[in-house]
């Protein structure tokens, strides 16, 4: 959802843009065009200035006229629209959807509430994750998720091999792969006065986590009160060939103070806000004990066990984890992906996993593994830039607070 990677690539395309002929940096981005799926937004992004790069086979914009950093910027302080249309939607519908669902994944699906949703993983029989994924129970036979498009083929054929086994035991589930639909994020503190436009439905009454269908810009849309930006927003699943109308309508409303947004200030924004990027942070060796997100192991879940992987997660609660995703505060250059993390005494203890400049804290953040025992807020560190090591301190995420829609 939802990595230091895109956060790389868009401020070195920054440079670039800078010190080389246009043109030439334009051809250099579409050379593998061919080959790359395309959302109906394609065109709407090319003509709004998106700067098309390949990511998880597709093209998408890493950014646009603006820089990453006032993006990020402007997200906080007003609003983007993020075209997330290359993840994965799915329904699965039947009576046993939900026992079949917590066989693959820890969260308490059945103690949701009908409308509402949580942020879940998959894991495998070791433990680790095989993705992370939004999930909504729209009602006790029919549950709405979403994928990552990175792990889109995996996920599937995941899901379809344990569903083929389920359904031979008689078990009453199937599924519905939305690829007839597309979805936008909406995200920041003008989200709902400007959707708001657009629906007769009152936003105000829906609460985040919580999933509603209604008509926006006259289309039935999903309207999932989420996004992986530490603010406030949704997610609108719309269909495909009233995606670019709504996106219009959209940035027509809000008088230029929503922006398009790429996928640079996307992941910039969901680093502030501690949230990990599957691929960087988390990953199939990864428990989700490790990656701090045991509060998504639902209470009955971790009684009662029943997904894959149950053992060892449940033991990690039981015994401690042997390493534990930490925050960091940093000196130096910003810290990338698999820089090494040492103790005060120069004793490696783990890796970074994530990290950059933060535009709204203007210092460096990241996230990375240490042993446990060395994960506490405070204690001093050394991360290892290109041979050297810097200053670090070890911090509670989220660096910048998060703003969702709660009942006060």
């Amino acid at each position: 959802m939802r990595g230091g990677g895109l956060w790389q690539l868009g401020q070195s395309m920054t440079r670039r843009l800078a010190q080389v002929d246009k043109k030439t940096v334009t051809r250099r981005c579409f050379a593998t065009e061919s080959e790359l799926k395309k959302t109906v937004l394609y065109d709407f992004h090319v003509v709004n200035g998106g700067k098309m790069v390949p990511f998880a086979g597709w093209s998408m914009p890493i950014q646009y006229k603006d820089s990453i950093m006032d993006s990020t910027l402007n997200c906080r302080e007003n609003g983007s629209l993020f075209d997330v249309s290359h993840m994965c939607g799915l329904s699965l519908k039947g009576k046993d959807c939900i026992p079949f669902l917590e066989k693959l994944v820890i969260a308490d699906v059945a103690g949701l509430a009908p409308g509402t949703g949580t942020l879940t993983v998959f894991t495998n029989e070791k433990g680790g994750a095989i993705d992370d994924s939004v999930i909504t129970k729209v009602k006790d036979d029919y549950i709405y998720l979403v994928v990552n498009a990175g792990c889109r083929d995996k996920d599937l054929a995941h899901i379809e091999a344990h569903m083929k086994a389920f359904k031979a035991k008689g078990g009453d589930v199937s599924w519905h792969i939305h690829d007839e639909r597309s979805l936008l994020a909406l995200q920041g503190p003008l989200s709902a006065p400007v959707l708001q436009h657009l629906t007769k439905d009152d936003l105000s009454k829906i609460y985040f986590g919580e999933f509603h269908m209604l008509d926006i810009n006259g289309v039935h849309c999903f309207l999932t009160r989420t996004g992986y930006t530490g603010e406030d927003g949704f997610e609108i699943s719309v269909p495909s060939e009233h995606a670019v109308d709504l996106a219009k309508a959209i940035l027509e409303k809000s008088e230029g103070k929503i922006r398009l947004t790429g996928l640079g200030a996307r992941d910039s924004l969901r680093l502030e806000a501690g949230l990990c990027l599957y691929g960087n942070d988390m990953e199939q060796h990864t428990t989700p004990v490790e990656a701090g997100l045991t509060w998504a192991i639902g209470k009955r879940r971790r009684k009662e066990g029943g997904f894959l992987g149950a053992e060892v997660i449940l033991k990690q609660l039981e015994e401690g984890p042997p390493v534990r995703r930490a925050g960091f505060f940093s000196s130096g250059p910003p810290p990338r992906s698999h820089c090494e993390i040492q103790n005060d005494t120069g004793t490696s203890i783990g890796e970074v996993t994530s990290g950059g400049f933060s535009p709204c804290l203007k210092k460096n953040i990241a996230m990375g593994y240490v042993k446990s025992g060395s994960h506490k807020a405070g204690t001093k560190v050394k991360i290892v830039i290109r041979g050297k090591s810097y200053d670090g301190t070890i911090t509670k995420m989220p660096f910048v607070p998060t703003k969702y829609y709660k009942p006060s």
